[in-house]
Protein backbone atom coordinates (compact mmCIF):
# COMPACT_ATOMS: atom_id res chain seq x y z
CA UNK A 1 0.00 0.00 0.00
CA UNK A 2 2.90 2.33 0.74
CA UNK A 3 4.35 1.52 -2.67
CA UNK A 4 0.99 2.27 -4.28
CA UNK A 5 0.81 5.71 -2.63
CA UNK A 6 4.31 6.55 -3.83
CA UNK A 7 3.50 5.63 -7.44
CA UNK A 8 0.21 7.53 -7.22
CA UNK A 9 2.03 10.65 -6.04
CA UNK A 10 4.78 10.44 -8.68
CA UNK A 11 2.73 8.91 -11.52
CA UNK A 12 6.07 7.55 -12.62
CA UNK A 13 7.46 4.13 -11.69
CA UNK A 14 11.08 5.14 -12.13
CA UNK A 15 10.89 8.13 -9.80
CA UNK A 16 8.77 6.22 -7.29
CA UNK A 17 11.27 3.35 -7.22
CA UNK A 18 14.09 5.82 -6.69
CA UNK A 19 12.29 7.41 -3.72
CA UNK A 20 11.58 3.99 -2.26
CA UNK A 21 15.16 2.87 -2.87
CA UNK A 22 14.09 -0.32 -4.62
CA UNK A 23 14.45 -1.65 -8.17
CA UNK A 24 11.74 -0.62 -10.63
CA UNK A 25 10.82 -4.23 -11.56
CA UNK A 26 10.24 -5.00 -7.88
CA UNK A 27 7.94 -1.99 -7.60
CA UNK A 28 6.02 -2.93 -10.74
CA UNK A 29 5.53 -6.47 -9.43
CA UNK A 30 4.27 -5.18 -6.08
CA UNK A 31 1.67 -2.95 -7.75
CA UNK A 32 0.60 -5.80 -10.02
CA UNK A 33 0.20 -8.09 -6.99
CA UNK A 34 -1.87 -5.44 -5.19
CA UNK A 35 -4.22 -5.01 -8.14
CA UNK A 36 -4.57 -8.79 -8.42
CA UNK A 37 -5.28 -9.17 -4.73
CA UNK A 38 -8.06 -6.59 -4.59
CA UNK A 39 -9.36 -7.34 -8.10
CA UNK A 40 -9.29 -3.70 -9.21
CA UNK A 41 -7.14 -1.87 -11.76
CA UNK A 42 -5.58 1.10 -10.00
CA UNK A 43 -3.45 2.54 -12.80
CA UNK A 44 -3.77 3.05 -16.55
CA UNK A 45 -0.41 2.82 -18.26
CA UNK A 46 0.81 3.67 -21.73
CA UNK A 47 4.29 3.91 -23.19
CA UNK A 48 4.96 7.33 -21.73
CA UNK A 49 2.56 8.03 -18.84
CA UNK A 50 0.85 6.54 -15.81
CA UNK A 51 -2.66 7.57 -14.74
CA UNK A 52 -4.81 6.77 -11.72
CA UNK A 53 -8.13 5.13 -12.54
CA UNK A 54 -11.26 6.40 -10.77
CA UNK A 55 -10.98 3.37 -8.49
CA UNK A 56 -7.31 4.18 -7.93
CA UNK A 57 -8.13 7.77 -6.92
CA UNK A 58 -10.62 6.58 -4.32
CA UNK A 59 -8.22 3.91 -3.12
CA UNK A 60 -5.50 6.54 -2.73
CA UNK A 61 -7.49 8.64 -0.26
CA UNK A 62 -8.36 5.57 1.84
CA UNK A 63 -4.82 4.20 1.63
CA UNK A 64 -3.40 7.42 3.07
CA UNK A 65 -5.78 7.13 6.04
CA UNK A 66 -4.78 3.51 6.61
CA UNK A 67 -1.07 4.33 6.48
CA UNK A 68 -1.54 7.20 8.92
CA UNK A 69 -3.34 4.87 11.31
CA UNK A 70 -0.51 2.38 10.91
CA UNK A 71 2.01 5.05 11.90
CA UNK A 72 -0.12 5.96 14.92
CA UNK A 73 -0.40 2.29 15.88
CA UNK A 74 3.37 1.86 15.77
CA UNK A 75 3.90 4.99 17.84
CA UNK A 76 1.27 3.89 20.37
CA UNK A 77 2.95 0.51 20.74
CA UNK A 78 6.34 2.17 21.23
CA UNK A 79 4.94 4.52 23.87
CA UNK A 80 3.42 1.61 25.78
CA UNK A 81 6.71 -0.27 25.58
CA UNK A 82 8.50 2.81 26.91
CA UNK A 83 5.91 3.31 29.64
CA UNK A 84 4.77 6.69 28.32
CA UNK A 85 1.28 5.42 27.54
CA UNK A 86 -0.97 2.47 28.16
CA UNK A 87 -3.53 1.42 30.75
CA UNK A 88 -3.09 0.02 34.24
CA UNK A 89 -6.11 -1.52 35.95
CA UNK A 90 -5.91 -0.85 39.69
CA UNK A 91 -7.98 -2.62 42.34
CA UNK A 92 -8.70 -1.00 45.70
CA UNK A 93 -9.55 -3.01 48.80
CA UNK A 94 -12.18 -1.72 51.19
CA UNK A 95 -11.29 1.48 53.01
CA UNK A 96 -8.14 2.22 51.00
CA UNK A 97 -9.54 4.76 48.55
CA UNK A 98 -8.20 7.88 50.27
CA UNK A 99 -4.57 6.76 50.14
CA UNK A 100 -4.78 5.19 46.68
CA UNK A 101 -6.31 8.37 45.25
CA UNK A 102 -3.20 10.33 46.36
CA UNK A 103 -0.99 7.83 44.58
CA UNK A 104 -3.03 7.85 41.37
CA UNK A 105 -3.30 11.63 41.23
CA UNK A 106 0.44 12.09 41.76
CA UNK A 107 1.29 9.44 39.18
CA UNK A 108 -0.98 10.98 36.54
CA UNK A 109 0.64 14.38 37.03
CA UNK A 110 3.92 12.79 35.96
CA UNK A 111 2.48 10.52 33.24
CA UNK A 112 -0.66 12.25 31.88
CA UNK A 113 -0.87 10.01 28.80
CA UNK A 114 -1.26 6.84 30.89
CA UNK A 115 -4.79 5.61 31.62
CA UNK A 116 -5.65 4.33 35.11
CA UNK A 117 -8.76 2.15 35.36
CA UNK A 118 -9.79 1.98 39.02
CA UNK A 119 -11.97 -0.82 40.40
CA UNK A 120 -13.36 -1.57 43.87
CA UNK A 121 -12.28 -5.16 44.52
CA UNK A 122 -12.26 -6.55 48.06
CA UNK A 123 -8.98 -8.12 49.19
CA UNK A 124 -10.44 -11.62 49.19
CA UNK A 125 -11.40 -11.35 45.51
CA UNK A 126 -8.28 -9.72 44.08
CA UNK A 127 -6.39 -12.98 43.49
CA UNK A 128 -9.18 -14.22 41.22
CA UNK A 129 -9.27 -10.86 39.45
CA UNK A 130 -5.53 -11.18 38.73
CA UNK A 131 -6.00 -14.70 37.38
CA UNK A 132 -8.79 -13.53 35.08
CA UNK A 133 -6.59 -10.64 33.82
CA UNK A 134 -9.11 -8.09 35.09
CA UNK A 135 -6.58 -6.12 37.15
CA UNK A 136 -2.85 -5.35 36.97
CA UNK A 137 -2.20 -3.83 40.41
CA UNK A 138 -3.96 -4.38 43.72
CA UNK A 139 -3.97 -2.52 47.02
CA UNK A 140 -5.03 -5.13 49.53
CA UNK A 141 -4.58 -6.74 52.91
CA UNK A 142 -2.92 -10.16 53.26
CA UNK A 143 -2.85 -13.13 53.18
CA UNK A 144 -1.58 -13.85 49.67
CA UNK A 145 -1.97 -17.44 48.50
CA UNK A 146 -1.43 -17.01 44.75
CA UNK A 147 2.16 -18.00 43.82
CA UNK A 148 1.90 -15.97 40.59
CA UNK A 149 1.71 -12.70 42.57
CA UNK A 150 4.29 -10.65 44.42
CA UNK A 151 3.78 -7.84 46.91
CA UNK A 152 5.47 -5.21 49.03
CA UNK A 153 4.27 -3.76 52.31
CA UNK A 154 3.28 -0.10 51.91
CA UNK A 155 2.01 0.79 55.38
CA UNK A 156 0.14 -0.44 58.45
CA UNK A 157 -3.16 0.93 59.70
CA UNK A 158 -4.55 1.09 63.21
CA UNK A 159 -7.93 -0.32 64.14
CA UNK A 160 -10.90 1.81 65.09
CA UNK A 161 -14.27 1.03 66.60
CA UNK A 162 -17.22 2.38 64.58
CA UNK A 163 -20.35 3.00 66.65
CA UNK A 164 -23.32 5.31 67.03
CA UNK A 165 -22.75 8.68 68.66
CA UNK A 166 -25.67 7.79 70.90
CA UNK A 167 -23.74 4.84 72.35
CA UNK A 168 -22.34 5.27 75.90
CA UNK A 169 -18.96 4.18 74.54
CA UNK A 170 -18.90 7.17 72.16
CA UNK A 171 -18.00 9.46 75.06
CA UNK A 172 -14.61 7.82 75.49
CA UNK A 173 -11.38 8.96 73.85
CA UNK A 174 -10.19 5.41 73.23
CA UNK A 175 -11.67 1.95 73.52
CA UNK A 176 -10.19 -1.30 74.78
CA UNK A 177 -11.30 -4.67 73.49
CA UNK A 178 -12.64 -5.63 76.91
CA UNK A 179 -15.11 -2.73 76.58
CA UNK A 180 -16.75 -4.57 73.67
CA UNK A 181 -17.54 -7.80 75.51
CA UNK A 182 -21.26 -7.04 75.64
CA UNK A 183 -21.52 -5.48 72.18
CA UNK A 184 -22.87 -7.04 68.99
CA UNK A 185 -19.89 -7.11 66.61
CA UNK A 186 -20.65 -6.88 62.91
CA UNK A 187 -18.08 -9.07 61.15
CA UNK A 188 -17.23 -8.94 57.45
CA UNK A 189 -17.53 -12.28 55.64
CA UNK A 190 -14.19 -14.12 55.57
CA UNK A 191 -14.35 -14.65 51.80
CA UNK A 192 -14.46 -10.88 51.27
CA UNK A 193 -11.53 -9.96 53.50
CA UNK A 194 -9.91 -13.09 54.97
CA UNK A 195 -6.91 -11.33 56.49
CA UNK A 196 -9.01 -8.74 58.27
CA UNK A 197 -11.46 -11.39 59.50
CA UNK A 198 -8.64 -13.53 60.91
CA UNK A 199 -7.01 -10.52 62.58
CA UNK A 200 -10.21 -9.52 64.37
CA UNK A 201 -10.72 -13.05 65.68
CA UNK A 202 -7.10 -13.13 66.84
CA UNK A 203 -7.53 -9.86 68.73
CA UNK A 204 -10.69 -11.11 70.44
CA UNK A 205 -9.08 -14.42 71.32
CA UNK A 206 -6.00 -12.76 72.82
CA UNK A 207 -8.22 -10.40 74.81
CA UNK A 208 -10.17 -13.36 76.18
CA UNK A 209 -13.59 -12.02 75.15
CA UNK A 210 -16.35 -13.59 73.08
CA UNK A 211 -18.82 -10.89 72.01
CA UNK A 212 -21.84 -11.77 69.93
CA UNK A 213 -20.81 -11.77 66.27
CA UNK A 214 -23.18 -11.08 63.38
CA UNK A 215 -21.78 -11.97 59.93
CA UNK A 216 -22.26 -9.36 57.21
CA UNK A 217 -21.18 -8.81 53.61
CA UNK A 218 -20.62 -5.11 54.06
CA UNK A 219 -18.42 -2.73 56.04
CA UNK A 220 -19.01 0.73 57.53
CA UNK A 221 -17.21 2.25 54.51
CA UNK A 222 -20.30 1.17 52.55
CA UNK A 223 -23.65 2.87 52.93
CA UNK A 224 -25.34 -0.40 53.90
CA UNK A 225 -22.79 -1.04 56.66
CA UNK A 226 -23.18 2.47 58.06
CA UNK A 227 -26.95 1.98 58.15
CA UNK A 228 -26.51 -1.19 60.23
CA UNK A 229 -24.51 0.74 62.84
CA UNK A 230 -26.79 3.79 62.80
CA UNK A 231 -29.88 1.61 63.26
CA UNK A 232 -28.40 -0.06 66.34
CA UNK A 233 -27.68 -3.47 64.82
CA UNK A 234 -24.12 -3.50 66.11
CA UNK A 235 -20.63 -2.01 65.91
CA UNK A 236 -17.66 -2.60 63.63
CA UNK A 237 -13.97 -2.98 64.07
CA UNK A 238 -12.45 -1.24 61.06
CA UNK A 239 -9.20 0.22 59.73
CA UNK A 240 -8.51 3.35 57.76
CA UNK A 241 -9.13 7.07 58.02
CA UNK A 242 -12.75 7.93 58.84
CA UNK A 243 -13.85 4.31 58.29
CA UNK A 244 -17.53 4.94 57.71
CA UNK A 245 -19.69 6.21 54.89
CA UNK A 246 -19.38 10.05 54.71
CA UNK A 247 -23.12 10.68 54.75
CA UNK A 248 -23.27 9.32 58.29
CA UNK A 249 -20.67 11.65 59.81
CA UNK A 250 -23.33 13.20 62.06
CA UNK A 251 -24.57 9.85 63.35
CA UNK A 252 -21.43 7.73 63.67
CA UNK A 253 -18.02 8.03 65.27
CA UNK A 254 -14.78 6.06 64.88
CA UNK A 255 -12.72 5.80 68.07
CA UNK A 256 -9.17 4.42 68.24
CA UNK A 257 -8.82 0.86 69.48
CA UNK A 258 -6.26 1.00 72.27
CA UNK A 259 -4.51 -2.32 71.66
CA UNK A 260 -0.80 -2.46 70.68
CA UNK A 261 -1.28 -5.36 68.28
CA UNK A 262 -4.37 -3.89 66.59
CA UNK A 263 -2.67 -3.06 63.29
CA UNK A 264 -3.33 -4.30 59.76
CA UNK A 265 -0.75 -4.30 56.94
CA UNK A 266 -1.58 -3.01 53.46
CA UNK A 267 0.37 -4.25 50.44
CA UNK A 268 0.64 -3.33 46.80
CA UNK A 269 0.40 -6.48 44.67
CA UNK A 270 1.26 -7.28 41.05
CA UNK A 271 2.14 -10.27 38.87
CA UNK A 272 5.61 -11.77 39.24
CA UNK A 273 6.07 -11.96 35.46
CA UNK A 274 4.67 -8.50 34.75
CA UNK A 275 6.25 -6.92 31.66
CA UNK A 276 4.10 -3.81 31.11
CA UNK A 277 6.20 -0.72 31.78
CA UNK A 278 3.19 1.35 32.84
CA UNK A 279 2.26 -1.15 35.54
CA UNK A 280 5.81 -1.54 36.83
CA UNK A 281 6.31 2.25 36.90
CA UNK A 282 3.05 2.65 38.83
CA UNK A 283 4.21 0.11 41.42
CA UNK A 284 7.56 1.89 41.75
CA UNK A 285 5.83 5.23 42.14
CA UNK A 286 3.57 3.93 44.92
CA UNK A 287 6.55 2.49 46.79
CA UNK A 288 8.55 5.69 46.37
CA UNK A 289 5.75 7.89 47.68
CA UNK A 290 5.71 6.05 50.99
CA UNK A 291 9.49 5.91 51.13
CA UNK A 292 9.61 9.69 50.63
CA UNK A 293 6.90 10.74 53.06
CA UNK A 294 7.57 8.10 55.71
CA UNK A 295 4.20 9.09 57.15
CA UNK A 296 0.79 7.68 56.27
CA UNK A 297 -0.88 10.57 58.10
CA UNK A 298 0.84 13.09 55.85
CA UNK A 299 -0.32 11.15 52.81
CA UNK A 300 -3.89 11.59 54.00
CA UNK A 301 -3.80 15.09 55.43
CA UNK A 302 -2.35 16.78 52.36
CA UNK A 303 -4.63 15.85 49.47
CA UNK A 304 -3.37 18.72 47.36
CA UNK A 305 0.28 18.35 48.24
CA UNK A 306 2.79 17.49 45.55
CA UNK A 307 5.78 15.27 45.95
CA UNK A 308 8.84 15.52 43.80
CA UNK A 309 9.17 12.96 41.01
CA UNK A 310 10.14 9.77 42.87
CA UNK A 311 10.92 7.87 39.66
CA UNK A 312 14.24 8.96 38.12
CA UNK A 313 13.54 7.51 34.72
CA UNK A 314 14.16 8.04 31.05
CA UNK A 315 10.91 10.03 30.79
CA UNK A 316 11.31 12.45 33.66
CA UNK A 317 12.70 15.11 31.31
CA UNK A 318 9.52 15.31 29.24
Amino acid sequence: MRYFVMVAEELNFTRAARRLDIAQPVLSRQIHDLESEIGVQLFDRNSSRVFLTDAGSRFLSEARVVLQHAVQAVEAARQVQAGAAGTSRVAIGKGLGDVVSRIINGYLRLFPTVEIDVKDVASGFQSEAFENRKIDVGFMRPPFSNPQLTSILLFEERFSVVLRKASPLAKRARIRLKDLAQENLLMIDKNISPGFNDKVLELLRNAGITPKITPTETMPYDEAGAILVESGKGIYLAVGEGPYYPSFADQLVALPLDEPSAVMPVHIVWRKNEQARTTLDFVRYAQSMFAETGDLGRMRRKPGGRLRNPIPSRRSKR
